[in-house]
């Protein structure tokens, strides 16, 4: 029987939902899964931070570095994949990915100290950095263009999903267990996943011999890594905790990024990060609703449950479960919208998509002591709705514009600028309610409603934000390379049943 990872020319299987080669489902649900568990560790120890600071007498600004760390070695990891996915097998890298996310994790469990806490969430990150872009490109080499809707639907659950639902898990497990147990619980699971990943992944992207240059990677780290840990310590600094200005690291950021671009620039196909890939409009328009609609999930992660606990006074696991339904909404979603995607394209989905996430956030700006909390929770399902309509067309749009050769640089520059919106996001949700909530309290406002005033403030702003990217929906369309792509019935030997296949290894196979 002919593989279909190996030979271009062979039919597609009769059943239309099962046009993917021989393998291919098992390797992606592993994937996916491994992703998950990985991305939900971003956030999970947020919730943590108040039982960190007692058990290992340090200060909050010193506690933010467990998840400030994880965003550092994210955002310095991340460029280097496109790269690195180019470079080695598929099989090489999952195993060293998920090998370095679980020694990172057993170490987190054991951590005598914060120090070996923050060096083993530096190892996890490590290896979770690794995992979303090759997760990506694997889908994009592996199913056909008029099938990608449904799997980047998948894949919007890894990237949105476990992010949201991670305070939930660690509100639910701090309140029986310690933290340490948040490690313990993920360990079995990577383990798991590792073993089957040594058993099930082959290579199925094209490997190139691109030399690594030594400066872009420099770079590269230089200015992501400024960039976030200068847009993290904002909300520090207007607290008046942060050790550094954050402008230092921001700025510093900002030159070596510039210096990043046009290096990458002028390297042209050996570039680290090859960014030619914003030459396609719908990947440089999807990326920059990207960027908003990261910003407002982040940012709303951030603070309602800082609402809901300073402001309506609700324990850290009635925190967690007022956010469970709208990340259970979210996850029911993706593979709807992706299935939908793939019938009627981004254009139906993602303009309605902004204005529903916008329309949240402005009711969100209105929360105040006197809000119940199914209100709360309604306001976060209706923007958990909006970003579920607009993640999966935009991932799909902006990575499917792309040609194979830019599969993995696409895929690596959509990881990094989630991070760095991120970032961005919480920097600008959490330094807008610290100085709406310091000035509420000059004027004599009590604790509870400061805090109640400094959070409609900073939603206020999440809203203006969002009315941003109501705008840039309108710019949407289909990409001209997804609304041509192959089919994968097309009669054997014509050009149509070679199209796509450019990016996979034919000497390779998933068995």
């Amino acid at each position: 029987m002919p593989d279909t990872l190996t030979d271009p020319h062979a039919p597609a299987p009769a059943d239309p939902g099962a046009g993917l080669p021989p393998g291919a489902a098992r390797l992606i649900a592993l994937l996916v899964g491994s992703a998950f568990v990985v991305i939900l560790n971003e956030t999970i120890m947020s919730v943590a931070l108040p039982r960190l600071m007692g058990e290992f007498s340090i200060a909050a600004s010193t506690a933010q570095w467990i998840t400030t760390a994880f965003l550092l070695t994210m955002a310095v990891v991340i460029p280097v994949t496109g790269y690195l996915i180019g470079r080695f097998s598929l099989r090489t890298l999952f195993t060293v990915a998920m090998s370095a996310f679980t020694a990172g994790t057993l170490l987190a469990a054991l951590a005598p100290t914060f120090g070996v806490l923050v060096l083993a969430r530096v190892v996890q990150a490590s290896g979770t950095a690794i995992m979303m872009p090759l997760l990506i490109t694997t889908i994009l080499n592996l199913v056909p263009a008029e099938r990608r809707g449904r799997m980047m639907g998948t894949i919007s659950i890894v990237i949105s999903v476990a992010p949201a639902v991670g305070p939930t898990v660690s509100g639910v497990v701090l309140d029986q267990l310690s933290w340490r147990w948040m490690f313990w619980i993920v360990l079995p699971i990577a383990v798991l996943a590792l073993g089957l990943g040594r058993l099930w992944v082959r290579d199925v992207a094209e490997r190139t011999a691109v030399p690594v240059d030594v400066a872009s990677v420099v770079l590269s780290a230089l200015g992501f890594s400024g960039l976030v840990y200068g847009l993290s310590s904002i909300g520090e600094s207007a607290s008046g905790d942060a050790p550094v200005s954050p402008w230092v690291p921001l700025g510093a950021g900002l030159v070596a990024l510039g210096l990043f671009v046009h290096r990458q620039l002028r390297l042209g196909e050996r570039a680290l990060l090859d960014l030619r890939a914003f030459g396609s409009q719908a990947f440089a328009v999807a990326v920059a609703l990207v960027v908003v609609a990261m910003m407002a999930l982040f940012g709303t992660l951030i603070l309602l449950p800082i609402f809901l606990q300073d402001v309506l006074g609700l324990s850290t696991l009635r925190t967690g479960l007022v956010l469970l339904p709208g990340g259970v909404v979210m996850g029911l979603m993706a593979p709807v919208v992706g299935r939908v995607f793939d019938r009627v394209g981004p254009r139906p989905l993602v303009p309605p998509g902004a204005v529903v996430a916008s329309a949240a956030l402005w009711l969100m700006s209105t929360f105040d002591q006197g809000t119940a909390t199914a209100t709360v929770v309604g306001a976060h399902v209706l923007l958990s709705i909006g970003i579920a309509l607009m993640f999966t067309p935009l991932l799909t749009s902006a990575l499917g514009s792309l040609p194979p050769h830019l599969y993995s640089h696409g895929s690596a520059i959509v990881s990094t600028v989630q991070q760095v919106a991120g970032a961005a996001g919480t920097a600008l949700f959490v330094t807008v309610m610290t100085r709406g909530a310091t000035r509420a309290a000059e004027g004599g406002s009590p604790a509870a409603a400061a805090t109640a005033s400094g959070v409609q403030d900073a939603l206020l702003w999440g809203g203006v934000v969002s009315a941003v990217a109501v705008l840039l929906a309108l710019l949407v369309r289909t990409p001209a390379a997804a609304a041509s792509a192959p089919q994968p019935a097309a009669e054997p030997g014509t050009d149509r049943s070679r199209a796509g296949e450019r990016g996979s290894d034919e000497s390779a196979s998933v068995s």
